[in-house]
């Protein structure tokens, strides 16, 4: 009969098995490998610093404990196993415009922590072979979870720097140390990480858009309206017009078919600039205008043919920060500053 049971207090979470688990895990209160009764996650400030005392052997030891900022977790069962999911956030998301989104945080991105970590209790007497196995497993689907999601640079740098993982299972009760045989692809593994990693980007409302993006490269709606302000010779450039700017790059920002240009000039610069692409890397990049076409698409897309041939201004010159964009961003945002321009004088 399995006697493990669940205690949720303000100050943490405490996962008692009176017949004790077989406990792997990277908690900064364990010896890696153990024996314990009790697996307790605690809010920092409350957490004691005293050193758990071993009892039967060098193995086992009452409890083994981890730190963290704040108790936000959910549980899912997948048959023999348990998911227990545990979210640190300090990312909000904050309106914009109307139509804009940003992710942001009050302690800023230096500071700012989002991890995701994982309990995993499997209601079987695994080996530890199997069991290690199993951490490993849960850890690789995590990482080519988070790698496939592309994440703005400023946001995959505060992910997951200070998440954990216990995987935990009963201890045989008799002194045979019989196992239970096991399948690990049976045990849904893979199906309980991605559904707990979707899960908590939902219940954060960790969704990304593309000021997020512009955020990861360095670019700023000021400096945009710089860049555009340097190449008007035909107008007085006043706050009045630098607002209407602002407004016509805000509203283009939130143009879907724009914003897919923009990404797939932000996902092309990404693969270019690793190497990604065995052909661009045989040939070179000296023959490529793709970039200049998409950024042409942006410029018509905004304000027509004038725009375009005001883009070719703009690529040529590469005012303010255009200038030190990398070659498939830059003319994307010619584009852009390109199209707000001649959008604004000809309204």
């Amino acid at each position: 009969m399995n006697r493990v049971n669940i205690t949720e207090k303000d100050y943490g979470v405490f996962i008692n098995n009176p017949d004790h688990f077989l406990a792997v895990s990277d908690f900064a209160d364990s010896d890696g490998i153990n024996i314990v009764e009790n697996v307790n996650i605690i809010k920092s400030q409350n957490s004691s610093k005293s050193a758990s005392k071993p009892l039967l052997n060098q193995e086992t030891r009452k409890y083994i404990a981890h730190e963290i900022d704040s108790i936000n977790f959910f549980r899912k069962s997948y048959g023999d196993l348990i998911l227990y999911t545990f979210i640190s956030n300090d990312l909000i998301l904050q309106d914009f415009t109307e139509n804009l989104q940003v992710l942001n945080s009050t302690k800023g991105f230096e500071n700012a922590k989002l991890d995701i970590s994982h309990v995993v209790y499997i209601k079987k007497a695994l080996s530890k072979k199997d069991l290690i196995e199993i951490f490993k497993t849960v850890s690789k689907i995590k990482a080519k979870y988070l790698a496939n999601l592309n994440l703005p640079r400023h946001i995959t740098n505060i992910l997951d720097n200070n998440e954990f993982l216990a995987i935990l299972c009963d201890v045989p009760k008799d002194d045979e140390l019989k196992f239970d045989s096991i399948d690990i692809d049976e045990l849904n593994i893979e199906e309980s990480i991605i559904n707990s990693m979707d899960e908590s980007f939902k219940k954060f409302d960790l969704t990304f858009g593309i000021l997020d993006y512009l955020v990861s490269e360095g670019i700023l709606i000021g400096d945009l309206i710089d860049s555009g302000m340097e190449l008007v010779d035909d107008a007085d450039v006043t706050e009045e017009l630098k607002q209407k700017m602002e407004n016509q790059i805000l509203k283009a920002l939130s143009d879907i078919n724009v914003i897919m240009l923009l990404m797939a000039a932000f996902r092309t610069e990404q693969d270019v600039s690793a190497g990604r692409i065995r052909e661009i890397n045989a040939v070179g990049h000296n023959n490529i205008y793709s970039n200049e076409l998409l950024g042409l698409a942006i410029s018509n897309q905004i304000a027509g043919t004038k725009a375009v041939f005001n883009f070719n201004r703009y690529i040529t010159v590469k005012p303010g920060v255009l200038a030190y964009l990398p070659p498939m961003v830059d003319n994307v945002f010619a584009g852009l500053i390109a199209g707000c321009v001649s959008k604004i004088f000809d309204d």
